[in-house]
């Protein structure tokens, strides 16, 4: 038909429609991953300057503990307020006190000068012994409540450089010297914090440093001065929050600043890192795919053209010849000879099929064969246990010299075996076996004599074919183990129903019946497979069903109304397996 679309051209299309969304999703997932990367980037610095700076405060705040430690020390209370006049008790005290402080400063991390004034002696204790009082310091320092940036350049300090101080007065509050007894002061020069950061920055790719507007940056020894100046200015022109981020130019390279604030000195701890060497290979990686991309199209259009003129083609006869034999059509063969390695595929599957026609019609054959031979063997099991118990039955009627007894037990032992040794037919209407079934109940009231049965089958199932020698067993079971030793008036009830294509017959005594135990087990002694089972009868009764009728069919065990067993046979009136009852 003119202008329909080829296979060939299809195939194309198909292609063309799988590499399509392929595409579009790379695009999403690249720009998905690149925003993924950027926001860890993003978290992976932020919690390292947040874990760095957790480790700072942590020793900032250790040195903010000392004052407050030290202003509650004994040995100061009571140099501050009972001092001895006695010029040996009084240095004694002081080189005691200056021990003390000396080894509370040693006890921190970092380097510190641990200083207490005493104003009114114009006197300063000190872990640096180069410390002299200066009423300067009182002035100065006293209204300070935190901890403060001193730039000045002092000769008595031990580092050179600028340092962070904090403070507390006793009295607390007092501003005036006059007022004051003594001020505690702590301070770290500000190398400990750049020696922190180089060592932070040691394998990483940023330059951290700690910034607060107005003042100058404290970074490591080998702080990049231009970067982070430029840095600096973008700092002073924007409202910082406790901690964030943003993307910056910095001599030429895009950065990726971030911040977070130091909760004891007030300033920021600030770190960058260049974005564009972490991207870099996302880049790349996206031309490489592109590239691959446009390849990959152009050889899976040949590929398509080869696929199907080599394998598709060949595959969808083998298919075909698939279908066929499984919808039942063994005389399927494939003439198709693409000539390539399929070709072996093809006389294989033709001499499979083959080989599966003749196995079929063989194993069909069989197992008619096989079934009928079942049958046989387990109705011969079931004739001679009855036959056993029969004679003896006349046996012991004779020694009784019974003759009404055996006259009727021979009378009815011979309408058992008229129907019995019938075997032109392994199947008979219901009503012939509850016809056997009252013969059968007859013997045995008139051996008890206080034997009493109910029959009820409805009229409809006196004509359902059922294999032949099926109730009988039930009954002989409800007498044997169920009322033969049990006493007084014995009851036995054979009924039937049929409901929704159900078949159900009945049959219930008031015996010694059995536990819950015993039920349990005898239900699965009735599963168990011929070789394993002891081949009783009610057994053979149970298999005959499963054989004839199917999975569902078979023996069920109860406890009767009538307070001894009840053994209920099911069988499915329309079941598909049915039709074996036209073999036995």
């Amino acid at each position: 038909m003119t202008g329909k679309p080829t296979i060939f051209t299809k195939v194309l299309v198909l292609i063309a429609l799988l590499l399509t969304p392929v595409l579009f999703l790379y695009i999403y997932t690249n720009q998905v991953s690149v925003n993924v990367v950027r926001e860890e980037i993003q978290s992976s610095s932020l919690n390292r300057l947040s874990f760095f700076l957790q480790q700072f405060d942590s020793t900032v705040e250790q040195l903010a503990m000392f004052p407050v430690i030290l202003n509650s020390d004994p040995y100061l209370r009571e140099f501050v307020d009972r001092r001895s006049d006695k010029p040996y008790d009084k240095l004694k005290e002081q080189t005691r006190l200056m021990q003390k402080i000396s080894l509370q400063s040693v006890s921190a991390a970092w380097t510190n000068d641990l200083t207490v004034y005493l104003p009114k002696d114009q006197l300063v204790i000190s872990s640096n012994i180069f410390k002299s009082y200066d009423p300067g310091d009182i002035d100065k320092f006293a209204p300070l409540k935190s901890w403060t940036y001193d730039g000045t350049v002092r000769g008595d300090a031990r580092t050179p450089g600028a340092r962070f101080t904090r403070q507390i007065v006793d009295p607390l509050g007092a501003t005036d010297p006059s007022a004051i007894q003594a001020m505690i002061q702590v301070s770290f020069p500000v190398a400990n914090i750049s020696a922190m950061l180089d060592q932070v920055k040691t394998g990483g790719k940023g330059d951290p440093f700690l910034y607060r507007s107005g003042f100058s940056p404290i970074g490591g020894a080998t702080m990049n001065d231009g970067s982070v100046q430029a840095i600096v200015r973008m700092l002073d022109g924007q409202s910082l929050q406790e901690s964030g981020h943003f993307v910056a130019t910095v001599a030429g390279r895009q950065v990726a600043v971030y911040y977070v604030k130091s909760r004891q000195l007030d300033w920021y701890l600030v770190d960058y890192v260049p974005v564009d060497s972490i991207l870099a290979p996302i880049r790349k990686t996206n031309l490489l795919f592109y590239s691959a991309l446009g390849l990959l199209l152009g050889m899976s259009f040949l590929a398509a053209y080869l696929l199907y003129r080599n394998v598709q083609k060949p595959i969808g006869k083998l298919l075909n010849g698939v279908r066929l034999l499984k919808k039942g059509d063994l005389s399927a063969r494939i003439r198709y000879r693409p000539n390539n390695e399929f070709d072996f595929l093809i006389d294989r599957f033709n001499e499979m099929a083959e080989q599966i026609q003749d196995l079929v019609q063989r194993v069909y054959a069989e197992k008619i064969r096989l079934h009928e031979a079942t049958l046989k063997q387990l109705q011969a099991q079931i004739n001679p246990h009855f036959l056993y118990n029969s004679l003896f039955f006349i046996i012991n009627t004779a020694m009784l010299e019974d003759t009404k007894s055996v006259v009727a037990m021979a009378h009815n032992l011979a309408e058992y075996y008229r129907y019995t040794t019938r075997m032109e037919n392994r199947t008979a209407a219901l009503g012939e076996e509850m016809k056997l079934v009252d013969n059968y109940l007859t013997i045995h009231n008139l051996r008890l004599g206080r034997l009493h049965c109910e029959l009820d089958i409805p009229e409809p199932m006196l004509e359902l074919p059922i294999p032949r020698l099926l109730l009988q067993p039930i009954v002989e079971n409800a007498i044997v183990h169920g009322i033969e030793n049990k006493p007084g008036k014995a009851v036995i009830r054979v009924s039937g129903s049929v409901c929704e294509g159900l078949c159900q017959i009945v049959v219930d005594d008031n015996g010694l019946g059995m536990t819950d135990e015993a039920i349990a087990a005898m239900e699965q002694q009735l599963a168990l497979p011929q070789e394993a089972a002891s081949g009783f009868g009610m057994w053979n009764v149970h298999q005959r069903l499963r054989y004839v009728f199917g999975e569902g069919a078979g023996l069920k065990l109860s406890h009767s109304p009538l307070g001894g067993l009840r053994v209920t046979l099911i069988w499915g009136r329309d079941s598909e397996d049915g039709a074996a009852i036209d073999r036995g």
